[in-house]
């Protein structure tokens, strides 16, 4: 995925994004252009390579709303790394914490919020609340 192995889900805000710079390695610049042209909030688990020798999970915006770095996301340790510009939550953090499942939900939630709300989303039109697992949801 983008020239790497990783699992992601992508929140789109509905409005169209600058042009994206390109210089993906790996990827030509034309399908980055693509992948990147609405503002999206995207996380997910990657086994670490490259620059993180550890598995983590990530969170990243395009484009990064003003303050998205600095923003205040769960839990402690989580932290943004500068070089990616994203999020990165360690994946022993989720593994070792005392209720992994709360841990990365908050994880995802406050990296989506930091992102929708300090890029001016219309989160009200674009979420829905939370369903029961199993259950369709009537529309």
């Amino acid at each position: 995925f983008w020239g790497s192995f990783d699992l992601a889900v992508t929140r789109f805000s509905g409005r169209r994004a600058p042009l994206h710079p390109g210089g993906v390695p790996h990827l030509p610049d034309a399908v980055t252009r693509e992948a990147y042209s609405h503002e999206v909030s995207s996380a997910g688990f990657w086994p670490g390579g490259g620059t993180v020798d550890f598995a983590a999970f990530y969170s990243y915006a395009y484009p990064a709303p003003a303050g998205f770095a600095e923003a205040r996301v769960e839990p402690a340790a989580a932290y943004y790394d500068q070089n990616l510009g994203e999020f990165v939550l360690p994946y022993d953090a989720v593994r070792e914490a005392s209720d992994p499942a709360q841990t990365l939900l908050a994880f995802l939630e406050s990296t989506y919020r930091a992102a929708a709300d300090l890029g001016g989303w219309d989160r009200e039109a674009l979420e829905c609340a939370e369903g029961e697992p199993r259950k369709p949801r009537l529309v």
